[in-house]
């Protein structure tokens, strides 16, 4: 079929020329992450204690083997407090088997009362209790991290005018035997499209988007804007927190260039696509419509394959397989950048289905403003703030963030 010029195929032309866009914003994003990724680590003078508060909440894939890598990290004085919300969860006999394998570096801790409706804000309020130092750094449970992580935290902070430092992420597990396809695709978009974006954001345009899977603060800072209960009832507590830092104290955020890495074995396609429906409706209320509307630009698959049912020809069906092949080549390339190998060769050819799984979570998050999220149905109003639904239970108000903690062991 021949593409002219003729008025019906002009929406035809508009959304290849926006795919051909997406696919070299996407190029400039590999090439800004890579350039981050080799930059100098900095090296700190000195090594403050610092407390690493998990939050628990099931049996995340190999989570006995998650935080045993925090066991033994090459920094002179931490501790690692692990959180859960109530000693029925199926996390707490792992905790307690880590605290009596390494009694001087792990301590479980019970959350006490449920002062809001964002769930892992409720065990940090309680872990922050616990934590014996001054230097906090949120880890979530399905980490590893670099031998030098806690190094160039301690260094990063070392600047008094740095307030929140965060750091790149990548999945990891679908290399391994029984990796199931939810979690290949969520490893990839993490490490192939999110992570790029959110670094270009940062490098080029110094816009700080946080990541909440690894975040690193003081806490003066945290109790000078009101304690972890100031982002209780927001769903993208970390969003919220790295916007605070800089509008209410004068201070920075720093990415830093360790990279985290999140494992992920089991999840299934359908959890897959929950998981970025959510994001997406946490997306657009954060960001707003405008913005919203610009994430399809981060999507040339999508583009491509609606210029394919605009007007299905040879010339289009060969731009979408070009496209694909982009993408493909794209996130394969931004794997190794972050983990010194590709993503599984296996999972790769998913990507074009991968990225129009998520084109229809962006359209849920663009239609929906309600998350199911541990079980609880909430709603999503502007900035992520959350209210109950009819359905959800009534939630006791608690008091402040520091004190005595509920139970450690």
């Amino acid at each position: 079929m021949e593409l002219g010029f003729d008025p019906r195929n002009v929406a035809t032309f508009v959304l290849m020329g926006a795919a051909s866009g997406g696919l070299l914003l996407s190029l400039v994003h590999l090439l800004v992450l890579r350039r981050h990724l080799k930059g100098a680590v900095p090296v700190p003078t000195v090594r403050p204690p610092i407390s690493i508060l998990k939050p628990l909440c099931g049996l995340d894939d190999r989570l006995m083997q998650n935080l045993a890598t925090f066991a033994a990290l090459p920094y002179p004085s931490y501790e690692v407090l692990l959180g859960v919300r109530d000693v029925d969860d199926a996390a707490y006999p792992t905790a307690l088997a880590m605290a009596r394998r390494w009694p001087s570096r792990f301590r479980v801790v019970v959350q006490s009362g449920e002062p809001g409706l964002n769930p892992k804000v409720n065990q940090l309020i309680t872990l922050a209790r616990a934590a014996r130092n001054e230097l906090l750094v949120i880890s979530d449970s399905n980490t590893r991290v670099p031998p030098g992580y806690l190094d160039e935290i301690a260094a990063a902070m070392q600047d008094e005018s740095v307030g929140l430092v965060t750091h790149p992420i990548v999945g990891q597990g679908d290399e391994q035997y029984g990796a199931r396809l939810g979690s290949a695709l969520d490893n990839i978009h993490l490490g192939g499209s999110i992570t790029p974006a959110l670094t270009t954001a940062k490098v080029l345009f110094g816009k700080d988007y946080v990541i909440g899977k690894s975040m690193a603060l003081r806490w003066s800072d945290v109790r000078a804007l009101g304690g972890f209960a100031v982002v209780k009832d927001v769903l993208a507590e970390d969003f919220v927190l790295g916007r605070l830092i800089p509008e209410k104290l004068g201070k920075s955020v720093v990415l830093a260039r360790s990279v985290v890495r999140c494992v992920s074995l089991k999840r299934s396609l359908e959890g897959f696509v929950k998981r970025y429906a959510r994001w997406s409706v946490m997306q657009h209320q954060c960001a707003g419509l405008p913005a919203y509307w610009g994430l399809l630009l981060l999507n040339p698959q999508l583009l491509v394959t609606l210029a394919l049912f605009a007007a299905p020809g040879r010339a289009t069906a060969v731009a979408w397989l070009a496209c694909a092949a982009a993408r493909i080549a794209l996130d394969a390339a931004a794997g190794r950048a972050l983990r010194g190998r590709t993503f599984a060769l296996w999972a790769l050819p998913w990507v074009p289905f991968k990225d129009l799984l998520v084109a229809g979570a962006w359209l849920y998050g663009l239609t929906n403003r309600s998350v199911e999220w541990r079980s609880t149905r909430l709603r999503v109003l502007r900035g992520s703030v959350l209210r109950a639904t009819p359905a959800a239970p009534a939630r006791a108000r608690s008091g402040s963030d520091r004190g005595p903690a509920s139970a450690t062991a």
